[in-house]
């Protein structure tokens, strides 16, 4: 089984030793467009305000250049560390115990905008860049990069596949056709009726990531992922026509009240 996860525009900062990008999971594949992608990162983060509006950077937030320009010396973290927000607030990783953190490790991955797939354990820099930004020094879009990069991965040892990024960071890495079942999440409201959530289904998601690795979860297909959520106590339903499952959550955005 693996959980595919969107990184966040978030990170904590900090962190010890120096990038190895050799060491970074999948590194025959997508060494070169990270290597590609990171050169023009640095060469467009040295000036600040050429990069402002291609990395999306307010007043507030343009000291997250420096991140950019010291990705090899910053120090890293496992990913799963690196990244946080509501997703990773969820899943609160540093309270799960050795078993269900080693179970992180080992289905677990991310959709960096920076490096490409990678693993949850994999240790990374802080950074600034995501799945929409533009680097003017790539001569195709970023979005092109990534996807003819993805295209050599094998998936063919991967099983089950969760597939919880969101749509910009699903688009870095399309899963070939008959790999993996995306994500829905939704709330009953107090009207009975079922409401898609946006930004607030990343609690759901996060929790749900935390719950399979506290259980240590060996799912190998559809079939086994509804019985675990049942079991769980969740309601998941699916797959629909698109292979997604939905899952009904009470997380999230306060319910909407009937008027």
């Amino acid at each position: 089984m693996l959980v595919l996860l969107p990184p966040s525009e978030t990170k904590r900062p900090g962190g010890a030793d120096a990038l190895d990008a050799g060491a970074l999971r999948h590194a025959a594949a997508l060494g070169e467009a990270r290597r590609r992608v990171r050169v023009a990162l640095e060469e467009l983060s040295r000036d600040p305000e050429a990069a402002a509006k291609p990395l999306k950077l307010g007043a507030k937030n343009r000291g997250e250049l420096a991140h950019n320009l010291s990705l090899g010396s910053s120090g890293v973290l496992p990913a799963i560390e690196r990244y946080t927000g509501v997703l990773y607030d969820a899943l609160a990783v540093s309270e799960l115990d050795a078993g269900a953190r080693s179970w992180i490790d080992g289905h677990v991955r991310v959709q960096s905008a920076l490096f490409g797939l990678i693993g949850a354990g994999d240790p990374i820099p802080a950074y600034r860049l995501s799945a929409g930004s533009r680097l003017p020094q790539l001569p195709v879009p970023l979005k092109r990069i990534w996807r003819e990069a993805h295209a050599e991965l094998d998936w063919s040892a991967a099983g089950f596949v969760l597939d919880l990024r969101s749509q910009d960071y699903a688009a870095l890495a399309p899963l070939p056709a008959g790999v993996g079942h995306p994500l829905a999440v939704v709330q009953r409201g107090a009207d009975g009726e079922v409401r898609a959530l946006n930004h607030f289904n990343k609690a759901a998601k996060g929790d749900l990531v935390a719950r399979l690795a506290r259980s240590r979860a060996d799912i190998p297909d559809v079939a086994g992922m509804l019985a675990w959520a049942a079991d769980a106590g969740l309601e998941l339903s699916g797959p629909d026509a698109a292979g997604a499952l939905t899952l009904v959550t009470e997380l999230g955005a306060p319910a909407t009240r009937p008027r």
